[in-house]
């Protein structure tokens, strides 16, 4: 089921990635002078979060606690919702040539479907292989996410709470990521393995145990590659962005034209901004693992309840 060797607009030179780089914080720079701060910082927050095992949710609620911004735009969950827009671009984009792929594959696999109807002898090729993993995995995510919408978006934000899943996903990625094996590649995963992905996906609802972070140790709790645990948890996180998009579409239509230059400036620097937190992702978890970012998730943790305790 391996797709064909990954390439993607960023696999330039590196000294083009890096004017992209530059390019990015100049931009973030000027934005802010320009009196679009609380947006930059967002974007940025969002792009690192949504594919560093971290939760992107937690500290989209987290910053705007941090520095006592009680009021405002960058205060919402249409806000945050939108700011996914941005990331979602970044990981279509780097991965265009195995998005590609995917979108070639789609009458292979509704032959196949039909085919597995009429039970004739069809069998999916590696690449329809990879579509149907992904759209099993996201399954669970979508409906559990349409389910329990209300819910999290009233009862699942509270400081307290997010130090809490923020410890307790650190610990299981540490645990996971260390003492399993890397002796699976992508292609080598079944639909079972799928499913138990999506539903490991569908967990992360509640901010805090991050999408990528339950999704890339249900990867390593199959004994999946690092590289392949990771790429698995990026492709994953389009389709489910896209339904979380869309379903705040309505929301985000609403804002006022005073509005539309702020959510402008959010999305595009969490889009620039997760295009580089996946170039080097990618490298940095070959040569490290994950084990960083679960002692970055205790530490926040702590702080959070340290912050807590002396403002009550």
């Amino acid at each position: 089921m391996q797709p064909r060797a990954s390439t993607n607009i960023f696999s330039t030179p590196k000294p083009v990635f890096t004017v992209i780089m530059i390019l990015t914080l100049f931009l973030c720079v000027g934005l802010s002078l320009a009196g679009y701060f609380p947006a930059v910082l967002m974007g940025v927050v969002q792009g690192i979060g949504e594919f560093l095992p971290i939760s992107s949710s937690a500290h989209l609620i987290l910053v705007p606690w941090f520095l006592g911004w009680n009021d405002g735009l960058v205060n919402t969950l249409t806000f945050d919702v939108a700011l996914h827009i941005g990331t979602l671009v970044a990981v279509v984009a780097y991965f265009w040539r195995d998005w590609l792929s995917l979108i070639q594959a789609i009458p292979g696999t509704v032959r196949w479907g039909f085919g597995s109807m009429t039970r004739r002898n069809v069998q999916p090729g590696k690449i329809e292989y990879l579509l149907i993993a992904i759209i099993i995995a996201t399954i669970p995510g979508a409906v559990i996410g349409k389910l329990l919408e209300s819910t999290v978006e009233n009862s699942f934000r509270t400081p307290l709470l997010l130090a809490g899943t923020l410890a307790v996903m650190g610990l299981v990625l540490w645990i996971v990521d260390s003492r399993m094996q890397e002796d699976r590649t992508l292609d080598q995963l079944t639909w079972r393995d799928a499913l138990l992905v999506g539903l490991a996906q569908a967990a992360a609802i509640i901010p805090g145990f991050s999408r990528s972070g339950t999704t890339i140790t249900a990867g390593r709790l199959l004994r999946l590659e690092r590289i392949a645990a990771a790429r698995f948890s990026f492709l994953l996180s389009a389709p489910i962005t896209l339904a979380a998009v869309l379903v705040k579409l309505p929301a985000m239509l609403a804002i006022s034209t005073a509005e539309i230059s702020t959510f402008v400036v959010g999305v595009l620097i969490s889009g620039l901004v997760g295009a580089i937190a996946i170039h080097y992702l990618l490298q940095f978890i070959r040569q490290v693992g994950f084990g960083v970012f679960a002692i970055y998730r205790f530490g926040l943790a702590l702080a959070i309840i340290l912050v807590y305790l002396t403002r009550q």
